[in-house]
């Protein structure tokens, strides 16, 4: 009994020595606010403040010295993410996470990001003021490699991090790109739908099909196949410990509508949550250049911005950037295919893939005229047909790196404009507003047409003439608008007017935010930064009450519980707002689950109905076919026997989410309110793992707002209880040229990326409560408000 004892004591004594040093090194690891630093190949002292909720103030002689010091604090808050953000686009998270993220690395892999950021390298003139401070950003992320500590993720992990290099922004920037891409999921989708029911089935997916008449007689797919490309990529991207852009708001008040008759620009990109949250903060003031930036983790120019003079932010364009080519191969060779009337070889390349705790993975890319062959990168697929990715980013010249640094070094509106011409992808919405009063409204992309008779929306036949035309567009024909007669500019990821007749193909989001957005701005002439920190929160739906009216005229009534009718009575009198307390959203949301699985299913299958409500064209659909009387999607094809209607599915599912409600939250409907249901959690890709998860994640908290308004919260309609928002403003930013120096923005957790940080989720609160906090331009508060780390040249 004594032995037992002693080897117990002995247990608990070593249980609470490692807990101990695991405190200590959790301690140690704390990244440093206040102090003295050597640090090399600076010229002079730097001076970093790091105010109240963690944001670097960097005060330098020269941009070069400040971007040393740069990226030696940004590493030291954020070095984890920057290793995350440049593994994903060369495929190498394996070599840290394992076999999890081998399809995710065979895909990146494959389509050739890390080849274009190479070429882009070494296209890059080294005498340029990009190169020479994009390097200093590297030297100042590199010293910290090498001397400051290595973050606990890569210490559980076992990884110790390499030099990051040129090619390693340029990857970042590549994933980025990419990530905005909406066709990898809806192209394949429609594609099987098309080819299995016909067009009268899409056109209550706003997809104009006269003009594919006879494309539709002489090309056919195959269900199974096509789908499966969509599925493959959609599980591939939602498993990414890297998060995905995906939408956002801005717009831009100018002068003669503002109580203090200056410009405001309003900005909340819109981001898959994760901890850390996508963006760093910094305030760089040089004697010739101040800025203060909004950062993706290891790339050294900000993609949102603003100083004394203008301020610029970006929304995502939308535009169809991603065509898929089905190959028609030489049915004598294989390892050819048809183009142009004639045949051509494919070209071959192996990559080897190195996987932690296994053999390395050898990969052989199969590339056409048109791009990579994805069939032969995907996950699942043993399809004997090639569909190639065409995808604009990888086949233009890259220069995105000049791009932003070139827009955070802007002269004036003209030169801002000129160098948006830089960006061939992604397609961006470049917002733009400055303290002389102009504001502006410009797209970025390398825009296209196609032929009449073509539809990007769906799989294109590589061996058609017609399908391979692309007459490329200049700059000047791509949607803007400069300080028009209006005296604002605003987008919300949808739909720009056609030009020229032509309206850009893509995957715009529906109509809701923009028409809320617009209907606000038009209605008022003096607008305050007060007044637009309420409206970027606004939680009103701007077609909620259409589509709750249009809906419950159909419904058969009379059989209605006590329940429903008494849910009835609160759809019918809501206003379409989303806060905590209210009921109607959570009936609202749950009824529109049930009335997309009963319409959409029984065509679409489980699989890939699922996949579907990930999609942007789920969100247009509802509005026009949910009132459509004879769309064909009604009728369910498993009952042979009988042809529903449209007030059949609608009661039924109304029927359905009130019973699911009852089962999930009592009988009681005044207690199924909003907060019970919608919440938000920010996680960390370790924190995905149980025991970690109260150390690495942020909340779960209670959340307003929804779907398609402006306080864009955004879930995949689903029967589950709690509806999981996925992903929302990663910044809300609000920029008054009559205040510059007291302008407001909030982060969804907090500055740092270190879990021991006092400023890892000090933001978060703020947050989810729709406040603001201050970013700082004046020097004398800066100073009495924040700790002091000085940098000395070594």
């Amino acid at each position: 009994m004594k032995k037992i004892k002693k080897v117990f004591l002995i247990i608990l004594i070593l249980i609470a020595v490692l807990l101990l040093l695991a405190f200590s090194y959790l301690q140690y690891s704390k990244p440093k606010y206040e102090g003295e630093q050597s640090l090399e190949h600076i010229a002079k002292e730097t001076t970093v403040y790091f105010d109240d909720y963690g944001i670097p103030h960097i005060y330098a002689a020269s941009q070069k010295d400040a971007m040393t010091t740069l990226g030696f604090v940004h590493a030291q808050d954020r070095l984890w993410q920057m290793e995350l953000m440049r593994r994903i686009a060369p495929g190498r998270l394996s070599e840290i996470f394992g076999n999890t993220t081998l399809k995710t690395d065979k895909f990146f892999a494959g389509i050739g990001i890390d080849e274009s950021s190479a070429k882009a390298v070494s296209q890059l003139d080294k005498k340029s003021q990009t190169y020479i401070l994009a390097t200093a950003y590297l030297d100042g992320i590199n010293q910290y490699i090498e001397s400051g500590v290595t973050p606990v993720e890569l210490r559980l992990l076992g990884i110790t991090p390499e030099k990051f290099t040129l090619k390693d922004v340029y990857n970042i920037f590549g994933f980025m790109s990419f990530s905005f891409a909406m066709a990898q999921k809806t192209d394949p989708l429609l594609t099987d739908i098309r080819d299995r029911y016909g067009m009268d089935y899409l056109k209550d997916f706003g997809i104009n099909g006269e003009f594919n008449t006879q494309q539709l007689k002489s090309y056919k797919g195959n269900l199974t196949e096509y789908s499966k490309i969509s599925r493959s990529l959609t599980t591939m991207l939602e498993s990414s410990p890297v998060p995905a852009f995906i939408g956002s708001n801005s717009w831009v008040i100018g002068s003669d509508k503002t109580k203090n008759g200056k410009v405001i620009l309003a900005n909340d990109p819109h981001i898959i949550y994760s901890q850390p949250g996508t963006w760093y903060e910094a305030h760089i003031v040089c004697p010739d250049y101040e800025m203060y930036g909004y950062y993706i983790a290891g790339t050294p120019f900000p993609l949102l911005g603003h100083n004394r003079e203008y301020a610029y932010g970006l929304t995502m364009f939308e535009n169809d950037d991603v065509d898929f080519f089905q190959e028609e191969e030489n049915p004598n060779n294989q390892h050819q295919y048809k183009i142009d009337g004639a045949y051509k070889n494919y070209t071959y390349q192996q990559k080897v893939i190195k996987v932690k705790d296994s053999s390395d993975v050898k990969l052989n890319v199969k590339t056409s005229q048109h791009g990579p062959v994805v069939t032969g990168l995907l996950d699942g697929l043993a399809s004997k047909k090639s569909i190639a990715m065409s995808w604009i980013y990888t086949q233009q010249k890259n220069q995105i790196l000049d791009a932003v640094y070139q827009l955070s070094h802007a002269k004036d509106l003209s030169d801002f404009h000129k160098n948006i011409e830089l960006i061939k992808a992604p397609g961006l919405n470049i917002m733009y507003g400055d303290a002389k009063g102009n504001i502006a409204w410009i797209t970025s992309g390398k825009l296209y047409k196609v032929d009449k008779s073509v539809n990007t929306n769906f799989i294109l036949n590589g061996a058609n003439p017609v399908d391979n035309q692309r007459i490329f567009l200049p700059f000047a024909k791509n949607p803007s608008a400069i300080n028009p007669p209006w005296q604002y500019v605003y987008s919300a990821n949808n739909q720009p007017e056609a030009i020229d007749g032509y309206l850009y193909p893509g995957y715009y989001l529906p109509k809701d935010r923009a028409l809320r957005i617009d209907n606000l701005l038009k209605s008022k002439s003096n607008w305050t930064k007060q007044e637009v920190s309420e409206m970027i929160v606004d939680n009103t739906s701007a077609t909620a009450q259409a589509i709750v009216t249009g809906m419950t005229s159909s419904l058969h009534v009379a059989q209605f519980s006590a329940n429903e009718k008494q849910s009835l009575k609160i759809l019918k009198e809501w206003q379409g707002t989303h806060g905590l307390k209210e009921v109607a959203p959570t009936l609202y949301n749950k009824w529109l689950y049930f009335y997309l699985r009963d319409t959409f299913e029984d065509e679409f299958g489980k699989d890939n109905f699922k996949l579907l409500l990930s999609t942007h064209i789920i969100k247009q659909v509802i509005e026009h076919q949910s009132k459509n009387v004879a769309s064909p999607w009604w009728d369910n094809i498993t009952t042979k026997d009988k042809k529903e209607t449209q007030a059949d599915v609608l009661t039924q599912s109304f029927k359905e989410a009130i019973a699911s409600l009852e089962k999930q939250l009592g009988n009681d409907v005044t207690a199924w309110q909003w907060e019970k249901v919608h919440r938000v959690e920010f996680q960390h890709p370790i924190g995905k793992l149980k025991l970690f998860s109260r150390f690495f994640n942020v909340g779960a908290f209670p959340i307003s707002g929804s779907n398609e308004v402006i306080n864009n919260q955004l879930f995949i309609y689903t029967d589950e209880a709690e509806i999981v928002v996925k992903g929302g403003p990663s910044t809300r930013r609000i920029i008054d040229f009559s205040d510059i120096e007291n302008s407001w923005s909030v982060l969804p957790t907090g500055q740092s990326g270190n879990p021991m940080s006092e400023h890892y989720d000090d933001q978060a609160e703020l947050f989810v409560n729709g406040k603001f906090r201050k970013m700082k331009l004046n020097k004398k508060e800066i100073e009495a408000t924040s700790t002091r780390f000085v940098f000395k040249p070594k």
